[in-house]
């Protein structure tokens, strides 16, 4: 507290006293909200421990420099944020055997166009190639499990299995039994725990994880790929950002393409890079998010925004747009643009 001793002294008005007796002050009224002037506390403060040779004036220039410090050493505790209120009503329910904690967001999209099929990639799989159709339905469904019931290293920390499924179905495709083009199965483990870190008056904390992603397809269909990650999130107020990149773990080489083992996609991460950003704002009733990766040295990327507004009861309409590389694993070194249109059971928020 050398910051404290510094200055001069005036007599019979020792420092260390005085900053005591503003932060007190300084507590009692945030507690109790009053609305008293912290300068009028410190002056009724110092009149009462002042020697008679003590004036106004300098009674007054020492609450002046003491009321500075005080403001200084006093820490806010900042508000909660949007991603804070969320952490705390799943915590409510977590432990509920009758509801489903969402992880990502759950959606419905029965209308979803692609101004590029790719056909290319299903060219063996009989005349599959030439009947797809440009529209079809996606759909995400992701949830998750708390793995432990109190704390394990830090208040406050939680640890989680999740599973997320995305799937896009051509139903609107002639001359095929309408199937599921690709499903892509994400299953993960991941810790999470707050920091006491809050720049700019916003909270933080972090993520640390290992996740497979898989489309549980033989052979020239076969997409995987495992990796481990970690994210950086803050929030202030209605403002949501992460930072996630992420290593991925190293699988052998095939020999041949039709070899059930090996890496199904050695250049992978040429198109869909080592990080993804996330952003995400509320405002009233609406809900707007965004998702980007990018490979700086093959400047191969994809950006993902979507937005959602009510319609009645807990459903959401939502608007997804995305564009790039890695939509799905199968289409993940195929560039297109997509737009769709249906309905969000949860938000990402």
């Amino acid at each position: 507290m050398s910051c404290l001793t510094t200055g001069d002294h005036f007599k019979g008005l020792p420092r260390a006293a005085t900053v005591f007796s503003l932060m007190v002050g300084a507590i009692i009224t945030t507690s109790f909200a009053a609305v008293a002037d912290p300068l009028d506390q410190c002056l009724l403060s110092q009149l009462k421990q002042a020697s008679a040779d003590t004036t106004i004036g300098q009674l007054r220039d020492l609450c002046d420099q003491n009321i500075e410090l005080v403001s200084q050493e006093i820490k806010v505790v900042p508000q909660q944020g949007v991603l804070s209120h969320r952490i705390m009503r799943e915590r409510k329910t977590q432990f509920d055997p009758y509801v489903i904690t969402p992880h990502k967001m759950n959606y419905l999209l029965p209308f979803s166009i692609t101004d590029s099929v790719n056909r290319q990639v299903y060219g063996a799989v009989g005349d599959w190639s030439d009947n797809l159709a440009q529209t079809e339905a996606k759909f995400q469904l992701s949830i998750k499990v708390p793995l432990i019931s109190s704390e394990l290293f830090v208040a406050n920390d939680a640890l989680y299995f999740g599973m997320t499924l995305q799937s896009w179905w051509q139903v609107y495709s002639d001359n095929i039994s309408k199937p599921f083009r690709e499903t892509n199965y994400q299953p993960e483990i991941f810790y999470f725990s707050p920091l006491a870190w809050h720049p700019f008056g916003g909270n933080t904390g972090y993520v640390i994880g290992m996740e497979h992603q898989s489309n549980v397809r033989s052979q020239l269909l076969s997409r995987s790929w495992n990796r481990v990650y970690g994210s950086f999130l803050f929030e202030k107020d209605n403002f949501v950002m992460s930072f996630r990149p992420w290593v991925r773990l190293s699988e052998t080489l095939k020999q041949d393409p039709l070899d059930d083992d090996g890496d199904d996609n050695p250049d992978i991460t040429d198109y869909l890079g080592h990080f993804e950003l996330g952003l995400g704002y509320t405002w009233n009733d609406y809900e707007l998010n965004f998702k980007g990766r990018e490979n700086f040295a093959s400047h191969k990327g994809f950006a993902e925004v979507g937005f959602t507004f009510p319609i009645t009861g807990r459903l959401r309409g939502y608007i997804q747009y995305t564009t790039g590389y890695g939509e799905s694993l199968i289409d993940y070194n195929h560039n297109q643009q997509r737009l769709g249109l249906g309905i969000a059971l949860t938000n990402a928020l």
